[in-house]
C-alpha cells in the first residue's frame, strides 16, 4: 500500500490554500515526480480537483492526496513538511528512496539509478534559486 505523511505543519499550511482555492470536498493535493531539475528528477505539488486514469488516491491528515501511477513508485514512503526561515518558506519532501539530492532539496536521483554523469553525491547546480 502506497505511504506518504503529511507533517502537521504541512496539513496547517494546505488546509490554508485549500480554503482559499476551493473546498476540501473538491479539492486535491497531487503531488508528482518529473523529469528535470539538477539531479535528474524533480518533485512537484499542485492542488487539483480532477482525477485522471490510475490516480492513487488517499487522506493524509484528512488532506486528499493523489499520485499518479508513474510517481507513486518514486514517492512511496515520503514525508511532506512546510518550513519557513529567513532563506524563505515551502514545502519539502524527504524521500527515503533517493540516494542523491541537489542542494536546493527540490530535485533528487532515486535509489537503484546512475546520476546523470555516472558521478554519485551532490551535483552542482544546473538553475538559480
Amino acid at each position: 500500500m502506497f505511504q506518504l505523511l503529511l507533517s502537521e505543519n504541512a496539513t496547517s499550511k494546505l488546509r490554508e490554500l485549500i480554503a482559499k482555492n476551493g473546498t476540501a470536498e473538491d479539492t486535491y493535493l497531487r503531488v508528482y515526480v518529473a523529469g528535470g531539475g539538477c539531479s535528474g528528477f524533480r518533485y512537484g505539488m499542485a492542488l487539483d480537483n480532477k482525477l485522471h486514469e490510475g490516480d492513487e488516491v488517499f487522506q493524509a491528515n484528512g488532506i486528499k492526496v493523489v499520485v499518479d501511477p508513474n510517481s507513486a513508485p518514486y514517492l512511496d514512503g515520503s514525508s511532506v513538511d512546510y518550513t519557513e526561515s529567513v532563506a524563505g518558506s515551502g514545502f519539502v519532501v524527504s524521500n527515503p528512496n533517493n540516494w542523491s539530492t541537489c542542494g536546493c532539496g527540490q530535485s533528487f536521483s532515486p535509489k537503484g539509478e546512475a546520476a546523470p554523469d555516472g558521478t554519485e553525491g551532490h551535483r552542482a547546480h544546473a538553475h538559480s534559486h
